[in-house]
């Protein structure tokens, strides 16, 4: 005769709705977060300290500016320049939005859309109605050259959202199917994901849909730069947060970080908070890396934008230090392997 079995105690309501609720905290904190940091960055758009010129040396271009400078107020930081090659260098230079030049029949505005398309928008509207009331159409000038499949210049935008989420998505993987490797281990593997995740975006971006049409090396580097910052980062927190990484990571690179990359709005366009933001996050890092190569050749201020991804890299650097010598002291927090899927499940929906 077999033994009969004694079949697990079902879990009583009160208990699967006390589960229930615990797993559902997660989706409606990101829930709340995304809303209040895009509906924050995004909501009302409006000019902010945006740098436009007057392009000329007489009373009239410098009146003019006078008088725009006064009827703008703090939207506008407006100043004349002497000439059109001295406002086309700091077009390139990326240190001015627009630059008007005054003409009784065919008025110009130079601009360079490669740094922003948005911005350029708002730039033309000012300039649009100063012309407007001279009763003559405004000629407008574009410096730069779009890539053939990103015409507005926003591709790139996209670009960072599958690089990025492509990296936290594989942090979760990581920390829970990679549980019983060492941390030195992990890391090497977070690398190498990170590898993997920047040649599709460039492939992607590239040959397939032209988003990047020339620079590809060099823009792929960027691309793994910041991809191994999100990565190695997340590793790092995953010791400490566990289930809570996921959260984490939303926070730290999707919500602060595509609202303060400038793939949207600018800083000029923003305000305060998510213009900060935008000097030092590493979103902003890649993006306007990637503008400088891909538009103003390799200038207006590349250097630091490198630099903003390293810090970023070296970051993630001190999050696994951190957590090689927490997990060393016996104080890591050990996943079931109910634990490790739901994790893993999670980070996939959230990425969908």
């Amino acid at each position: 005769m077999s033994t009969p079995q004694n079949p697990a105690a079902a879990p009583t309501p009160g208990h699967s709705l006390k589960h229930l609720a615990v797993h559902l905290i997660t989706p409606l904190l990101m829930c709340l977060g995304m809303a209040l940091a895009y509906q924050s960055a995004f909501h009302q758009p409006e000019p902010h300290h945006l740098e436009v010129a007057v392009v000329g040396t007489t009373d009239q271009a410098h009146g003019l500016a006078q008088t725009i400078r006064e009827k703008a107020g703090d939207a506008l930081d407006v100043r004349t320049v002497d000439d059109r090659s001295a406002a086309e260098r700091q077009l390139r230079d990326r240190d001015l939005v627009g630059a008007f030049v005054p003409d009784a029949r065919s008025p110009e505005l130079i601009v360079a859309k490669g740094n922003s398309d948005t911005s350029v928008v708002a730039a033309t509207a000012v300039f649009t109605n100063v012309t407007d009331r001279q009763g003559v159409p405004l000629h407008v000038t574009d410096l730069t050259t779009p890539a053939e499949g990103d015409p507005t210049g926003q591709g790139l935008f996209f670009l960072l959202v599958a690089l990025s989420i492509g990296s936290y998505a594989s942090v979760a993987v990581i920390g829970a199917a990679g549980a019983g490797l060492g941390m030195a281990v992990r890391a090497l593997v977070g690398v190498a994901v990170s590898l993997v995740v920047s040649v599709i975006g460039i492939v992607t971006a590239g040959p397939v849909f032209h988003v990047v049409d020339h620079d590809l090396a060099a823009v792929w580097a960027l691309g793994w730069l910041y991809s191994a910052g999100i990565v190695l980062v997340g590793i790092g927190l995953h010791s400490f947060l566990k289930k809570w990484t996921t959260l984490a990571l939303m926070v730290l690179f999707v919500m602060l970080n595509f609202t303060s990359s400038g793939g949207i709005y600018r800083p000029e366009l923003q305000n305060g908070f998510f213009g900060a933001l935008h000097g030092f996050w590493t979103g902003a890092g890649f993006l306007e890396g990637a503008r400088s190569l891909l538009y103003f050749d390799g200038g207006a201020g590349l250097g630091g934008h490198v630099v903003t991804l390293l810090v970023w890299l070296l970051l993630g650097g001190a999050a696994l230090v951190a957590a090689a010598a927490y997990e060393r002291r016996g104080r890591r927090p050990v996943e079931t392997p109910a634990e490790a899927e739901e994790e893993m499940a999670e980070a996939v929906a959230v990425a969908v």
